[in-house]
């Protein structure tokens, strides 16, 4: 992949990578990493919701007698 960034936003990477003593393109790959869990997350999240609204609760006495 080859990604071409905004200055500052090139910037901002760079100093990342300085601070955590990694090369630019690992951080990247870091970043991304989390950001295509996030996204995961948020769309597992949804769907969670989603399946909560269409089911019915029912009571624990009433399940067990």
């Amino acid at each position: 992949v080859n990604i071409t960034l905004e200055p500052t936003l090139a910037a901002v990477l760079n100093q990342l990578a300085e601070e955590e003593h990694k090369s630019v393109s690992s951080v990247a790959k870091q970043l991304i990493i989390e950001a295509l869990e996030r996204r995961e997350d948020m769309v597992l999240s949804a769907l969670a919701e989603a399946r909560d609204l269409n089911t019915t609760t029912t009571a624990h006495d009433d399940v067990w007698k």
